[in-house]
């Protein structure tokens, strides 16, 4: 459970594999605005309600810049909550210009296990501030110019130009998470129609490259499908874990900067 609600906001942290990456262009209008808000829904091993997920876009300032502001939520409900109670909230504070992060928050109590962190990019000496304020420390690391977060990946993401791609072809960014940069790389699987609630709907598959190990089963144990439109909106999200599985599906969604394409059955 705790693990698919990391993967909903960046579609997990990744490893990098050394080869060829496909280089992203933006998009000139966003692929979202403030007041879109996307629900998932959670289900472990294709069959037990496991909880829900939510991502919110509001607007903001910072020093008289235009901002976004994004807020991801996600708990578990039902039987999961029972023995495994978790309540997370990730928060992530962007440049509409740049769509890069100059503020991200983190608080999750996953089990009994909590974390509550707060970093600053401060790009102009290229570092980053990391607060920990469960233990009230705060340490400085090194960033680059082109630094995402946790959940500032996905935004970043969505507003690039995604449907020139070719089966095989890689995406690659740089992310900061648990205090060190890691290599945030997606392989793109091709197009595909999936099956949801709103009826059939024109996809783009990925698969993130996951840490093999105690969590996921394979480097390939996880799968991502986009909307093929001006949205780019997540729909599905598939992972294979050491023991059964979890998937995000969409539940609901409101305030969409484009129009939602949905192939309606004759």
């Amino acid at each position: 459970m705790k693990k698919l609600l990391i993967i909903l906001a960046l579609f997990t942290s990744v490893i990098s594999l050394g080869q060829s990456v496909k280089k992203l262009t933006p998009e000139k209008n966003y692929a979202f605005k403030q007041g879109e808000w996307l629900k998932f829904r959670m289900s472990y091993s294709n069959f037990l309600n496991a909880g829900f997920s939510t991502i919110e876009v509001k607007e903001t300032t910072n020093f008289n810049k235009e901002a976004f502001h994004i807020i991801g939520k996600g708990k578990s409900t039902g039987l999961v909550s029972l023995f495994f109670k978790v309540k997370d909230d990730y928060q992530t504070f962007m440049y509409k210009e740049t769509l890069k992060p100059y503020r991200f928050i983190r608080k999750i109590n996953e089990g009994g296990y909590t974390k509550d962190k707060e970093i600053l990019f401060d790009y102009e000496k290229n570092e980053a501030i990391v607060k920990n304020h469960k233990h009230n420390t705060e340490t400085k690391h090194p960033i680059n110019d082109e630094i995402q977060d946790m959940l500032s990946s996905l935004y970043f993401l969505r507003n690039q130009k995604l449907k020139n791609l070719n089966k095989g072809d890689e995406i690659e960014l740089p992310m900061f998470f648990d205090q060190e940069i890691h290599n945030f790389k997606l392989v793109f699987l091709g197009e595909e129609i999936i099956k949801t609630k709103f009826g059939n709907i024109n996809s783009l598959a990925f698969r993130p490259m996951v840490q093999a190990g105690r969590v996921f089963k394979e480097q390939e144990s996880v799968t991502v499908w986009i909307s093929n439109d001006d949205n780019k909106i997540p729909l599905r999200i598939k992972a294979s874990l050491a023991v059964g599985s979890l998937r995000a599906d969409i539940e609901a969604f409101k305030g969409l900067a484009h129009p939602f394409n949905i192939i309606f059955d004759n």
